[in-house]
Order: C-alpha cells, then sequence, then structure tokens
C-alpha cells in the first residue's frame, strides 16, 4: 500500500479548541467534556483508514527469538535484519551533518528517513544510489548497520498485504503474535517499518491536520456534543439537524480525498491492465506467430 508521507498532524487539544470557539454559547457552560470526545477522534482517524497512520521505524533486539513490538504498532510494512555494524562515540554539541555512502546489498525500493518517530533512540534508513545503511543513535553512542538481510514473515492481520516480506523467501522466517514478533534465530537485531497510532511522544492524541478534513473531525465532535445536549433533555433539534447534514458532506468529502490513488498506485494499475489485455488479446497468437516464423526461417 502506498501511504501520503506529506501529511501534517497536530494534537487533538487544538482540534478541541476550535470546536469550542465555533461553539461559543456551550464553552462557558463548561457541557463540553475532552475525555468524551477523544473516542470520537479516534473512531474518524480509524474511518479514514491507513493512508492517513504515521510511517514509523524502530530497531528491535531479540531475544530468545522474540521481541517485544512497540505500544503504538500498528501494521508491518517491511522488516529487515541487521547484519554488521560499527560504533561511533559522538559528542553532543553543534550541529553533526554527515554525508555517508552505504555498503549493503539492495533489495527494498522505498527511501524511508524519519527521525522523529523515536526520540529516545532515533532511527535513520537511508538510500544512495542502489545502497542503504541504517543508522540508530543511542545518547551519544552512533550505531551504523550495513549488511542488511531481508526476512520473510508469514502472512497475518499485522502485515500490509503489500509488505515485500511475505512474498520473499528466506530462511530466516518470522511472524505476529500478541503483540510481540517471533523469530527462528536466537539473538538478533531487527529494523522494522511499520504504520503507528497517532500519537505524540507523550503518548498524546494526535489528528490529521488537512484544509480539506480538519471539517469531517470538527463536525464529528460537534454531532457527538449535541447528541449529549439531546439526551440531557436540551432543545438543540434544530442544530443537530444542521451539524448532522454538513457532518454527511464533511465525512464524503473527506473520504474521497484520503482515498485517491496517488501516481505510484494509478501506474501499477497501468501495468495490471496491460498485462492482461496482453494475456486476453496476444498471448494466444504467441505461440502460433512463434511456429510460423519457424518455418518461414526453415523454408528460406
Amino acid at each position: 500500500m502506498n501511504y501520503n508521507y506529506t501529511l501534517k498532524y497536530r494534537t487533538f487539544d487544538s482540534l478541541l479548541e476550535d470546536v469550542r470557539t465555533d461553539l461559543k454559547s456551550l464553552t462557558t457552560d463548561g457541557v463540553i467534556e475532552p475525555a468524551q470526545l477523544i473516542k470520537v477522534a479516534m473512531k474518524v482517524t480509524y474511518d479514514l483508514g491507513l493512508r492517513v497512520y504515521m510511517t514509523k521505524e524502530r530497531v528491535l533486539t531479540i531475544e530468545k527469538g522474540r521481541a517485544k513490538l512497540p505500544d503504538d504498532f500498528y501494521v508491518m510494512n517491511f522488516a529487515m535484519l541487521c547484519g554488521q555494524r560499527s560504533y561511533t562515540v559522538v559528542s553532543p554539541q553543534g550541529t553533526n551533518v554527515q554525508d555517508v555512502v552505504p555498503e549493503w546489498r539492495p533489495w527494498v525500493e522505498q527511501n524511508y528517513c524519519t527521525n522523529d518517530s523515536l526520540p529516545q533512540q532515533p532511527v535513520c534508513l537511508t538510500k544512495c544510489g542502489n545502497s542503504y545503511q541504517l543508522i540508530q543513535v543511542i545518547g551519544t553512542q552512533e550505531v551504523t548497520y550495513k549488511l542488511m538481510d531481508p526476512v520473510s514473515f508469514k502472512n497475518s492481520q499485522f502485515v500490509d498485504c503489500d509488505c515485500p516480506n511475505v512474498k520473499y523467501r528466506s530462511h530466516n522466517v518470522a511472524y505476529i503474535k500478541d503483540g510481540w514478533v517471533y523469530l527462528n534465530m536466537e539473538d538478533a537485531n531487527m529494523y522494522i517499518n511499520y504504520q503507528g497510532t497517532l500519537e505524540d511522544e507523550d503518548g498524546g492524541l494526535l489528528v490529521v491536520d488537512h484544509p480539506m478534513i480538519n471539517e469531517y473531525y470538527e463536525y464529528a465532535l460537534k454531532k457527538r456534543i449535541l447528541e449529549n445536549l439531546l439526551m440531557d433533555g436540551s432543545n438543540v433539534s434544530a442544530q443537530l439537524q444542521l451539524v448532522m447534514g454538513e457532518y454527511r458532506a464533511a465525512r464524503n468529502y473527506a473520504l474521497s480525498i484520503v482515498n485517491t490513488p496517488n501516481f505510484s498506485e494509478m501506474q501499477k494499475v497501468w501495468a495490471m491492465n496491460r498485462k492482461a489485455m496482453y494475456s486476453r488479446y496476444y498471448d494466444m497468437f504467441k505461440s502460433y506467430f512463434t511456429a510460423t516464423n519457424f518455418n518461414i526461417n526453415n523454408a528460406v
């Protein structure tokens, strides 16, 4: 699956502040409870799908054939076993800019570099030409991994359908169960790239920040607030009816934006259609054309 890596996010408190601004009369009465609205924002994010989830990365330490997955893990994009590594002690001062040419064999076509995913142990997978390298910073120590090896994952609900580890066949086999990843090796280091839940460094809830998607979040929260008021006996039927119409329109528009295929997806569909048309209209005559050319060449 292709994800939108240009998405921006904001905190739930920022979203709630926009809703409070639109409902000033209700804000003064103290009827807006953030604890009741967090689950509504989470439901909207789930409704938008995996495309809006954050792409994160982590280096797991496999001990006794297993390792605990991150708490914000949702679905696996791809994974690799870390081979040869080197250590460098970095002094935490000034600005440190490095230009390193990696030296391990390529097998993944994506290019990911996300230092914001794990502030405690930032991980960066970079691409230079046809090679990759993996850099992990732990305190003042920098670990550089080379000679990465792919791992074969058993297909499950926690592995993306487009994950290359599902199709790849390797003697290194892993699977995910109950929040743990199991590997047929006792000790190893595994790099994982995954879709994580929308949370900041402190575990606070994040929501998508997009001009055409923000209204879906806002109207979902307004609808729940008015529903609670209606259940408490307040006369807000007219306001709720107005919000319901805008809520449906905002939801349809947000889903249409999120589900719009990007260029790479359209390119895959074009290639798939081309292959299907080739098999339907040309492949059946290929043997005939080959036999005809063979007879002509023999006659000459």
